[in-house]
């Protein structure tokens, strides 16, 4: 399986009272599918799986593999403290129809590099689906480092990774020494540079309200393979880029940004808070002027 393209890791729309809105989700799916996305991802960080409970992360699974109708594909996320919980997330995955699975690092143990492969190599054999990666140490607190893309190499599942470090020497590595791992931006601020090192693929939260700025950067970069268009493009996203990655308060940010589409994303479930008046007023303003600079750049306008 080839991972190219804008993948979505759709966000959890919640009532008042944090249950599921069903209505809200499938608006969500079909405002990524028309916007252009390759794929979605359920149970990823921005969907809050850390806060739901296996039932509820299953019917988020077979819901949203419902909604989709096959139209893209779709990858459920197996993200779990122990590797046997992340098994029995990656048979339901399987069992509810995903086209591949998503695989990080246990969070909290700091595995080793070989612990690491192993827990990866446990759920492969569980299942033998395609695996997406995802090295996120500031979340996880470790690197799947040398030792572990090497071990991974032993299966063909492992066919991309989401780059998440921060590192960028982390990217020029996998770009340089893995080349069968299709490699995905992970980190938004560094979009330009992953696809100048390659990367073929972008998995960004953002997309879940600003599907079509991440289509037309990824376009411009990798489709069109034109650089002066795409560090226009990119230079009009960095606001918008920074807040994400800087701002502290990631998940509630993308769901206001979805709810100004019109599409009501409630609130983030806690310990977490929703956004302050002046915060969301920040945000509108920085998506507001981003979206004028793109349909400009987008319309040939200098």
């Amino acid at each position: 399986m080839q991972f190219e393209g804008i993948w979505t890791p759709i966000v959890t729309p919640y009532r008042e009272d944090f249950t599921v809105d069903e209505g809200a989700l499938g608006d969500v799916v079909e405002q990524l599918i028309a916007g252009g996305v390759a794929g979605i991802i359920s149970a990823g960080t921005t969907g809050e799986y850390y806060a739901q409970t296996f039932e509820e992360r299953e019917w988020l699974a077979r819901k949203t593999h419902e909604l989709i109708k096959g139209r893209v594909p779709l990858v459920v996320g197996t993200g779990a403290l122990r590797t046997e919980d992340s098994i029995e997330f990656a048979k339901m995955a399987r069992d509810v129809g995903a086209d591949a699975i998503l695989v990080a690092t246990p969070p909290y143990s700091v595995p080793t590099g070989r612990e690491i492969a192993l827990h990866a190599l446990a759920i492969d054999r569980a299942v033998d689906m395609p695996v997406m990666l995802y090295n996120y140490p500031g979340r996880m607190g470790v690197n799947m480092d040398e030792e572990t893309l090497d071990r991974l190499g032993r299966s063909p599942n492992f066919c991309g990774i989401k780059e998440s470090s921060g590192d960028i020497n982390r990217l020029h590595l996998i770009a340089r020494d893995y080349p069968h791992l299709g490699l995905l931006c992970g980190m938004d601020d560094q979009a330009l540079e992953f696809f100048a090192w390659g990367a073929k693929g972008w998995v960004c939260a953002g997309s879940n309200f600003a599907p079509e700025a991440h289509v037309a950067l990824y376009r411009a970069c990798v489709v069109e393979g034109d650089f002066t268009k795409g560090r226009a493009i990119m230079s009009a996203m960095m606001p918008l880029m920074r807040v994400l990655e800087q701002g502290g308060k990631f998940i509630q940010c993308i769901k206001h940004g979805v709810t100004m589409r019109g599409i009501p994303a409630g609130p983030p479930r806690k310990p977490l808070l929703p956004l302050n008046k002046d915060d969301k007023r920040s945000l509108e303003e920085v998506i507001r002027t981003m979206n004028t600079a793109i349909a400009a750049i987008e319309g040939g306008k200098k």
